[in-house]
């Protein structure tokens, strides 16, 4: 009976392992469909870009909100790039969140800062203020001085401070093209129900960029850094375009993501303390306009807009990665209202639950199903049939998805010119499925544990080399 009840038990778990690899690759089949679609009409829209634009000149007014925290070795480019924009009427906010090194310093000098008295209303509580100075060499740049208070206290700040209709958010690391910003706002003169879009968000690291300009696309030699480059395409060109196309956007990236000021001001701005601000104001966004029956749509912009550097470090990006994963912890606990609800529609019957399953809970079954699967076959327990069928759903899939991935940004942007650094990128993508991804599952389980436990998250620091900038 013992040994029914084991081979019983044997038998569940393969199948229980087995199905849930294979809805997962099912999941992201169909989410493949929905942004290949989106890619061909993109492509269609973009060949009308060509011809003069009535609208441009009367886009919306932006101000450009960037948080920064100990940033010195790229904040002067990162400022500089957003200076460079080709948009009508904007403004840029850098919030110095306590920084502990030259971050003001660095910006004091650039760009000839001098105090100013700026007026503004508390609509949303931060920490104090210090100062905040105004640029005599470009008149919309601001610098705003202000105790610590992580990204998010930053990012209210800079909401308080804001003149302008629109914000959009940016990390003080990222560059952007000069057409980011017309490219991120084209939503909300489609549609004046837009309260939020978010734009494609790039690894910067070999590339090469001059006063703020990008001026080369390159790939990084470090590997860490070239397994992130797939990671990100896969993540933005399938993933986030595809439940864009059924209004179901749960995260919008916290290095580039455009927003209507009010709305945001109306849900309470950033919620203190978060270390998964970007997804945490967006799950919140859709339950509380939804619960409003408020009509509303936020949208992803596929076209490459920002540029980042990423950790190239084992110990930075694993740290980001516990971070980015007690993030999705807190954003989907602190919202759970949404799923299933009356009027959840798409974001609460199918991207909260996806979240939930694939996500959040993901490497619980990830870890587990690998270590059993490894197990049961070294000691027999089951067919090599049945490992091989795990092999090929949890890792042939895998290496379809991420070649997929890169072929739709070939087909459809083509930023990498040279059929060196396109092999290379076909090569990465089929690697990082034999360790790489099952490592980031281990990541993903600490910061699902740290989560669990309660363990209070910080925004933390990276080591930022900044050697992708030229003089």
């Amino acid at each position: 009976m013992m040994m029914m009840t084991m081979a019983t038990f044997i038998d569940a778990a393969t199948w229980f392992v087995l199905g849930y690899f294979v809805l997962l690759n099912l999941s992201y089949f169909g989410l493949n469909l929905l942004a290949i679609t989106s890619l061909m009409r993109n492509s269609q829209e973009r060949v009308l870009e060509e011809l003069p634009q009535a609208y441009s000149g009367l886009e919306p007014s932006i101000s450009v909100l960037m948080p920064a925290f100990n940033e010195q070795a790229t904040i002067v480019a990162s400022v500089r790039s957003m200076l460079q924009l080709t948009y009508a009427d904007f403004e840029v906010i850098v919030i110095n969140d306590g920084s502990r090194d030259a971050t003001l310093g660095v910006l004091r000098e650039a760009f000839a800062l001098e105090p100013f008295p700026q007026a503004h209303a508390a609509r949303l509580p931060t920490q104090p203020i210090r100062a905040v100075y105004r640029s005599t060499a470009h008149p919309n740049l601001w610098v705003i001085d202000k105790e610590n208070g992580g990204k998010d206290d930053s990012l209210n700040a800079g909401i308080n401070i804001a003149r302008h209709p629109l914000f959009c958010g940016v990390d003080a690391d990222s560059v952007l093209a000069r057409d980011s910003l017309q490219r991120v706002v084209k939503p909300f003169l489609r549609d004046p129900d837009m309260v939020a879009s978010g734009g494609t968000v790039r690894v910067a690291n070999g590339c090469v960029v001059r006063d703020g300009h990008l001026v080369s696309v390159g790939l990084p030699r470090d590997g860490w850094a070239m397994f992130q480059v797939v990671e990100y395409l896969r993540a933005f060109l399938f993933g986030r375009l595809g439940w864009s196309r059924l209004n179901a956007l749960l995260v919008i990236s916290g290095a580039f993501g455009l927003f209507r000021t009010e709305t945001v001001v109306r849900v309470g701005g950033y919620k203190t303390r978060s270390i998964g601000e970007d997804m945490e104001l967006v799950v919140r966004m859709h339950r509380e306009l939804r619960a409003q029956g408020v009509p509303y749509r936020m949208e992803f912009v596929p076209e490459p807009v920002c540029w980042t550097e990423v950790p190239e470090d084992y110990r930075s990006l694993r740290n980001q990665r516990v971070r980015w994963q007690r993030g999705l912890g807190e954003s989907l606990a602190a919202h759970w209202g949404l799923v299933f609800s009356r009027r959840g529609g798409a974001p609460g019957w199918l991207a909260f639950p996806f979240m939930v399953l694939f996500e959040w809970l993901g490497p619980l079954v990830e870890v587990g199903g690998y270590l059993f699967m490894v197990l049961a076959i070294a000691y027999g327990m089951i067919s090599w049939t049945a490992f091989g069928a795990f092999l090929l759903v949890a890792i042939g899939l895998g290496v379809l998805f991420s070649v997929s991935s890169l072929l739709m940004e070939e087909m459809s942007f083509h930023l990498y010119p040279k059929y060196r650094q396109l092999a290379l990128l076909a090569l990465i993508a089929v690697a990082e499925n034999f360790g790489y991804r099952q490592l980031n599952s281990l990541w993903r389980l600490k910061g699902l544990w740290q989560w669990a436990r309660g363990k209070q998250g910080q925004w933390g620091a990276m080591t930022r080399k900044g050697s992708w900038q030229g003089p």
